[in-house]
């Protein structure tokens, strides 16, 4: 189990930062250029083997630790801190009502009807639960704590906790009305089931290729991940697929991840920066596999939304057609960079071009932010922008 020792890093209801100014990417300007490793390899060519002696690398290491970040390299931090920051807002909702609340994640009393739901995918879909939201609350923390040690600004979203969220039994009354993310309203694009399936096709060599949904309706209408009310706990078979929609909401959201920190990680300049990105992007990995294992456990069933009418369907994916096969869980080895070299196993997409509004838009089409504020979009979009334009030096 992980320990937090900041005893207030889980409350969410005090402020987390000061506000940013308007433009953050030029907020704070760096105390001194940070040396890439591009330079620090050109100028240790220059220098004679014999004539390097230890007090060069000691000077260096000091330059680097005591500058600041390049604004390319802390608006590529400021933008997954964000996202994590929204990520910890939803897996917190998860962990309230499916989850351990406890002294590391203490928020909520857990709905026992929606956690029996969730069980019935993995007896210990609980644990996995609280693990993976104590995981995105530290991500967001150490990438904040990170930007402000070196005198640039944090991801602020405070102000935008506005959504009402959940009411039914199990939630933190404390929250209701003050969250970041929606739950209740989701589109679910499935298709990363097949993607990792299929040998073939790279999205970032075939960009306009269709990989089919493993939960067609999930990617039609809006579904809720949680109760909305205790009404939602009423009927089994719809609470079911309320707990199916969690489960493969899950990953969906974790192979998100799984391309975002590579995929930053190549406009990167100071090493330390490139350091962060591929020490937190391995852990997306593995949240993202755990929960591909869960979500094909999804029992088969069909359930019509009592409040909205949409209707869900949940195949059963234990059958031959290896693009469904629900424990073909590695990634199939894929083209990459070249069809001319073989195929190898491989995270993708990974292409770094536009990928922070990619991943924005993703979310923003998901419908996790239904509700929120066109200053919340504005905030995001500069954030985006920025990681976007960033360029390695």
């Amino acid at each position: 189990m992980k320990t937090i020792s900041d005893p207030t890093a889980n409350d969410f209801t005090n402020t987390e930062n000061p506000p940013l100014e308007n433009n953050v990417e030029k907020q704070v300007k760096p105390r001194k250029r940070s040396i890439s490793r591009r330079s620090f390899l050109g100028k240790s060519l220059a220098v004679g083997a014999g004539t390097v002696g230890a007090g060069f690398f000691i000077n260096t290491r000091t330059a680097r630790a005591s500058s600041g970040l390049t604004p390319g390299d802390a608006a590529l931090l400021r933008f997954p801190a964000a996202l994590e920051r929204l990520e910890a807002d939803f897996w917190i909702q998860y962990n309230e009502l499916g989850g351990i609340p406890d002294t590391e994640v203490h928020s909520g009393t857990v709905n026992a009807k929606y956690r029996d739901a969730l069980a019935v995918l993995d007896e210990d879909m609980d644990q996995y639960i609280h693990d993976n939201t104590d995981d995105e609350i530290t991500h967001f923390k150490f990438l904040n704590a990170y930007l402000v040690s070196k005198g640039a600004a944090p991801a602020d979203l405070n102000s935008f906790r506005t959504l009402r969220g959940s009411t039914a039994a199990g939630v933190n009354g404390g929250l209701i009305g003050k969250r970041l993310t929606n739950l209740t309203q989701l589109t679910l694009d499935t298709s990363w089931w097949t993607r990792y399936r299929d040998d073939s096709h790279n999205p970032d060599l075939d960009p306009t290729f269709v990989f089919p949904q493993a939960v067609p309706s999930l990617h039609v209408g809006k579904h809720t991940a949680i109760p909305r009310t205790n009404a939602d706990t009423t009927d089994p078979n719809f609470l079911q697929a309320i707990a199916n929609t969690a489960a493969f909401h899950f990953p969906t959201i974790e192979q998100g991840g799984n391309s975002l920190y590579p995929s930053l990680a190549q406009r990167a300049t100071d090493e330390e920066v490139v350091r962060i990105l591929i020490s937190i992007g391995p852990t997306e990995t593995m949240h993202f596999q755990t929960w591909s294992d869960k979500a094909g456990n999804a029992p088969p069933l069909s359930a019509t939304d009592p409040v909205t009418g949409v209707s869900v369907t949940f195949p059963n994916l234990d059958v031959s057609n290896p693009l469904l096969k629900k424990n073909l869980i590695m990634p199939e080895p894929c083209p990459f960079l070249s069809r001319s070299l073989p195929i190898v196993s491989i995270i993708r997409p990974t292409k770094t071009e536009g990928v922070a509004n990619g991943a924005l838009t993703f979310l923003t089409d998901m419908g996790l932010f239904i509700g929120q504020s066109p200053a919340f979009f504005a905030y995001m979009k500069q954030l985006a922008d920025a990681a976007d334009a960033a360029q390695r030096q």
